[in-house]
């Protein structure tokens, strides 16, 4: 009986998680999958009529608007932050005193919910509020800095508070690649009269190549599922200049009553995660196999 349990406790201690996830995570992403093959509207149907929810979802200017905001979103708040984080956690290998207080100090917007990131952003880039007014309350009475309620730069304001938040995790990470290189390859180039730049360049930075690609693997997940940010800081506007895939997916199923465009475009997002998911295990699987 002693052997039986110690065999099989960990499976039953297992069991329902396993079940859990696959029910309401994979359960759900089927269900998802099926309703987008039917015309449901405010209720699902479940009635297979091909791709009608597809051709719909490619044919709406309102989801063409928010892929390409996702495409300006994702390529500079993933460019931003790593290069901004690669920057940091340079600075802080230099082993300065403040160290500690500064690397808190950076990681601390990670430890933010990504609506307080929002609701606070959008206070501090509100022109009767924020920077703008602070500026025009200076004497600069020209200052512009309206960004949140332009339609041609929401966006980018979108980017800001994106990289303000995930900047700090970024810079965590390459820290910790960073303080992992030998020390005494480093010491070698010191004595070769190498200068740190280019022991950074040709040294360092190259040998960290699976953190960046951990890096941008996480920044994009984080890119493609952002919601609570953009309806925080923007709501989507002005009008649609801020809508992402995830908005567009949240109107079209509590706003509009379109479950079946809903799960189309939800569909759409998985297979833009899957797309940069799938090659990164591929090769992650392929390395440790060879």
């Amino acid at each position: 009986m002693t052997e039986w349990l110690e065999r099989h406790i960990p499976k039953m201690v297992l069991a329902p998680s396993f079940i859990a996830i696959l029910v309401f995570v994979y359960g759900f992403i089927a269900w998802t999958a099926w309703v987008s093959l039917t015309r449901s509207r405010l209720l699902p149907k479940y009635e297979i009529d091909g791709l009608i929810q597809y051709e719909r979802l490619f044919a709406s200017p309102r989801f063409d608007t928010a892929m390409m905001n996702l495409f300006i979103f994702g390529t500079l708040f993933i460019i931003i932050s790593m290069v901004l984080g690669l920057l940091i956690a340079i600075l802080l290998d230099q082993k300065i005193r403040t160290e500690g207080v500064l690397r808190t100090i950076y990681l601390y917007p990670m430890a933010l919910s990504m609506i307080v990131t929002g609701t606070a952003w959008k206070w501090i880039m509100n022109p009767g509020l924020g920077i703008e007014k602070m500026v025009r309350d200076w004497g600069f009475e020209n200052f512009s800095f309206n960004w949140v309620v332009d339609p041609d730069m929401a966006i980018y304001a979108v980017v800001i508070a994106g990289v303000w938040q995930a900047s700090g995790f970024v810079m965590a990470l390459f820290l910790a690649g960073l303080r992992s290189v030998d020390g005494e390859i480093i010491k070698a180039a010191q004595v070769d009269g190498i200068p740190s730049w280019r022991i950074y360049s040709a040294i360092i930075i190259p040998s960290m190549a699976p953190i960046f690609l951990s890096a941008f693997i996480v920044l994009a997940h984080l890119a493609i599922k952002s919601f609570d940010l953009v309806i925080a800081l923007t709501g989507g506007g002005p009008g649609y200049a801020t809508d992402l895939p995830a908005t567009y997916m949240y109107a079209m199923a509590f706003s509009r009553g379109d479950i079946g465009q809903a799960a189309s475009s939800a569909m759409v997002m998985m297979a833009v995660v899957f797309a940069i998911i799938v090659p990164y295990l591929y090769s992650e699987l392929r390395t440790k196999h060879d």
